[in-house]
C-alpha cells in the first residue's frame, strides 16, 4: 500500500482486514499483515479457500437477493477492503439501481474504500462500528443513501466473529433488525470452533491461532452454529436450496451451511 495511512494507524500491527485482503490475493496489505497472514495459513492450510469461499458466498448471495427477492439496497458492515467482485459490483450486475453502503471502523478500510468506489455514483464507504449499532444507523451519510422504509439486505460477513460477547452481538442484530424494513435480509458468515474440512483441529494449533489473531487489531471469538443461528431472533432462515440456481460455484454455501471452518446464514425479517 503506497497510500498514506491516516494518523494513529501502525502498519507495523498485523490488521484484519489487510490479513484478510491478503488471503484474498490482494496487494493492500503491509509485511505485518502478510508475516501474520502466513503464519495463520500454514497452521490452517484451508484458511485461503475459505477466503475464497465466502467470497463466493457473497455473489451468491447478492445474486439471490437482487434477482429474486428483489433487494436493491445493501448495508455491508465490517466491510474490509473492497477489493474485485466486492458487493457494489456483484449486485449491479441483476440490479443496476442497487445502492451499497459499506460500513467499517477503520480509517484505514473506509479510505480505501472511498478511493475506489470514488467513481461508483451508487455505493459510499463510511466511517462506522458495528459495536455502536445505533450510532452506526444514524449515519446521516447511510441515512441519505439508504431508505430504511423500504427492505435493505445487510450483509455481516467475517466480522461477528470479531465481536466479543460482552459486546452483546445478539443486541447488535437486535437493533440491526428492529431498524429494518419487513421483507429485509440479513447474510452473514461466521467462524466456528474445533474444526475444519470435518476434522478437528488440534488444540495447540486453535491456541496459535487465537494468540496470533491477539497480537493483531482484533481479537477471534469462535462461535458454535448453534450459537450463531440463536442470535437471530425475529429472522427466518431461508433453506439452502432456494440459493442453489445462483450458485455458479460447487461451494456455494447457503443458509446455515458448513463451509471449511465457518458457518454461513441467510435470513429474513418477516
Amino acid at each position: 500500500m503506497s497510500r498514506r495511512l491516516p494518523e494513529g494507524v501502525d502498519a507495523s500491527v498485523p490488521n484484519v482486514a489487510r490479513m484478510y485482503d491478503y488471503y484474498l490475493g490482494g496487494k493492500d496489505n503491509f509485511a505485518a499483515d502478510r508475516a501474520a497472514a502466513e503464519e495463520i495459513m500454514r497452521l490452517v492450510p484451508e484458511t485461503r479457500a475459505e477466503a475464497l469461499s465466502n467470497r463466493a458466498f457473497l455473489r451468491v448471495a447478492a445474486r439471490y437477493l437482487t434477482a429474486l427477492a428483489g433487494i436493491s439496497q445493501f448495508l455491508d458492515i465490517g466491510t474490509g477492503l473492497p477489493t474485485q467482485g466486492a458487493l457494489h459490483e456483484v449486485a449491479a450486475e441483476t440490479c443496476a439501481d442497487a445502492r451499497v453502503a459499506y460500513a467499517d471502523y477503520d480509517p484505514v478500510v473506509v479510505l480505501h474504500g472511498q478511493a475506489v468506489l470514488a467513481s461508483a455514483g451508487r455505493s459510499i464507504a463510511v466511517r462506522a462500528d458495528l459495536r455502536d449499532p445505533v450510532a452506526l444507523l444514524a449515519s446521516p451519510e447511510i441515512r441519505n443513501h439508504l431508505d430504511f422504509t423500504r427492505p435493505v439486505a445487510v450483509f455481516l460477513l467475517a466480522v461477528l466473529h470479531f465481536i466479543a460477547d460482552e459486546d452483546d452481538p445478539a443486541g447488535i442484530i437486535a437493533t440491526l433488525r428492529d431498524a429494518l424494513a419487513p421483507g429485509s435480509y440479513l447474510v452473514i458468515s461466521h467462524i466456528v470452533p474445533g474444526r475444519v474440512r470435518n476434522r478437528p483441529v488440534d488444540s495447540d494449533v486453535a491456541a496459535r491461532v487465537y494468540e496470533i489473531y491477539g497480537q493483531a487489531t482484533e481479537r477471534l471469538h469462535p462461535r458454535t452454529p448453534e450459537q450463531i443461528t440463536g442470535l437471530l431472533d425475529g429472522f427466518e432462515l431461508i433453506k439452502p436450496e432456494t440459493l442453489a440456481a445462483y450458485a455458479q460455484f460447487p461451494d456455494h454455501g447457503g443458509t446455515a451451511s458448513a463451509s471449511p471452518v465457518g458457518w454461513r446464514v441467510l435470513a429474513r425479517k418477516p
